[in-house]
């Protein structure tokens, strides 16, 4: 029998492909132009932060009377990956989470940050998602990408939410933005050495410890349930063609840009 994670693995292939060789990449050949794409990715590093809370308290206690939950392997696997996305250090050594560290990048290089702090200023007073995107005007693609993220944390299934944690995000950043790491700051060095530093951290932690913690949690949460793989596949391609979305949103945008100052 084909091991469940290669097998998973080779029906995505194609998707993962589509995503690390997009378009967009390419296009962005100025700080104007990276802005629109930070623009539109800040919205995916906010709901990776909610999808990876989710799994925390799924997979362990975070409540009083605290009580042991689940396998203390998969509790490991899990706070492990909390405190490197939580609380990693930013380029002068002071802790940060990496949603801060990419706020702080955007700041950096002159890129929008009103929309997501409006975004979260909403949220945090309605709860509700869909006035928080009437209040930033959130880009139709990043709003449907984190309404995919939140239907699958809100089916309190921890097998799907592992999935595309490990293999919509985790397993796939660091081959999502080598392209953008290799030439940009090159061009603008003293505008983007943040976003290079966000960008860095993403490739280590993730390229090197975080993909395989998650990969582990995700086998010990499917285990040999095929009903629990074929949901994970599903979730996952959706996943990554909400990425592809995502991705085609900012590319349009950017050639609006490119026809209008041509």
């Amino acid at each position: 029998m084909k091991d469940p994670i290669e097998k998973l693995r080779i029906s995505i292939a194609s998707l993962r492909e589509e995503i690390i060789h997009h378009k967009v990449y390419g296009a962005i050949e100025n700080l104007t132009e990276l802005r629109i794409f930070m623009r539109y990715h800040v919205y995916a590093v906010w709901d990776f932060m909610s999808l990876l809370k989710t799994l925390q308290n799924n997979l362990t206690c975070t409540s009083v009377p605290w009580f042991p939950t689940g396998l203390a392997d998969t509790r490991y696997l899990i706070n492990e990956i909390v405190i490197g996305e939580e609380s990693d250090v930013d380029a002068h050594g002071v802790r940060k989470s990496h949603f801060e560290l990419y706020l702080d990048a955007m700041q950096q290089c002159g890129a929008d940050t009103h929309s997501i702090n409006q975004f979260i200023e909403e949220l945090k007073k309605s709860n509700d998602l869909s006035l928080a995107y009437q209040a930033a005007n959130t880009p139709n693609e990043a709003s449907e990408f984190v309404n995919f993220t939140f239907k699958i944390i809100h089916s309190n299934k921890p097998h799907l939410q592992s999935a595309i944690f490990t293999f919509g995000r985790e397993d796939l950043i660091p081959n999502m933005f080598i392209s953008l790491v290799n030439d940009i700051h090159k061009n603008f060095p003293e505008s983007i050495s943040n976003f290079k530093y966000y960008l860095e951290r993403h490739i280590e932690v993730d390229g090197d410890s975080h993909s395989h913690l998650a990969m582990q949690m995700t086998q010990n949460l499917c285990e040999k349930n095929q009903e629990y793989w074929d949901e994970a596949e599903m979730a996952v391609k959706e996943s990554l063609e909400k990425r592809i979305r995502l991705w085609d949103g900012v590319y349009h945008q950017i050639m609006m840009l490119k026809n209008q100052t041509a």
